[in-house]
């Protein structure tokens, strides 16, 4: 397979979307996903596909939400969006609360510079997963995976290991992990997400580690060009540096569905 074209990754980009085990979605306007208590439990909004205005699919999407009984909307924009909400989500008072800058590049000749004090492992263990529980648990401030959560959460790495479709890594700095990772492979790209590195361990190299090992084994899984959302604030000057290009911003806006 030959490098994706612009208008690939941004289709790429536009169709990516998180279904967390135990959640629920329905896609009816836009799609909506319910995530589960441990993530906070709120609705997600994106990719919307309506004839309806946009006050019409923000009221249906606040109406979906309140039915599931959540105290919180969250609507991801993407320029791909038919009709755009961005304009009447303010008009309502929604508060921006996040900006992820999209980026690709191919995967051939990708290199980056990694410190000699990080290594980086795959996780193929239980206790590896209950590693990178500990420093996702204060990075997203999310609930711990129970003994029955870590099992499913060993299930579904260890299948998608297998079956060769993606994998999580983890980076430590002597004994302690300190940032983590995960990439799933479709389609010639491999979509990078999910990285995340303690606070008192940021600014050496360890996302850099995880970054620099999910493009090398990927690659020789035949994937062609890496997609990534960086956040504005943290990961996305880091992939400037690592030679990926900007194709664009995704802005997120909360909105209390009982207002």
């Amino acid at each position: 397979m030959s490098a994706h074209t612009v208008d690939e990754i941004l289709a790429a980009s536009a169709a990516w979307v998180w279904f967390p085990r135990d959640s629920e979605h329905v896609r009816e306007h836009l799609l909506l996903v319910r995530d589960p208590e441990r993530f906070g439990g709120g609705v997600r909004g994106s990719q919307v596909e309506s004839s309806l205005s946009p006050a019409e699919v923000a009221d249906h999407a606040l109406e979906r939400t309140r039915a599931w009984g959540a105290q919180r909307f969250t609507f991801w924009t993407s320029s791909a969006d038919r009709p755009d909400l961005e304009e009447e989500l303010r008009r309502r008072g929604a508060e921006h609360i996040d900006t992820v800058a999209v980026f690709a590049r191919p995967l051939d000749g990708a290199t980056v510079d990694v410190p000699a004090d990080v290594t980086v492992e795959v996780v193929r263990t239980l206790e590896q997963v209950r590693a990178v529980d500990t420093v996702n648990v204060p990075v997203w401030q999310q609930r711990p995976l129970d003994a029955e959560g870590l099992q499913a959460e060993f299930a579904e790495v260890t299948a998608a290991l297998e079956a060769r479709e993606g994998f999580r890594v983890l980076a430590r700095i002597g004994d302690r992990a300190v940032s983590t990772g995960g990439c799933t492979i479709d389609d010639g790209f491999v979509r990078l997400w999910g990285a995340s590195t303690l606070a008192t361990d940021r600014g050496r190299g360890a996302y850099r580690a995880v970054l620099a090992e999910r493009l090398r084994r990927s690659a020789t899984w035949g994937a062609k060009t890496a997609l990534v959302k960086g956040r504005i604030s943290t990961s996305a000057p880091i992939l400037a540096r690592a030679g990926f290009t900007h194709y664009g911003d995704e802005r997120a806006y909360r909105l209390n569905p009982a207002a």
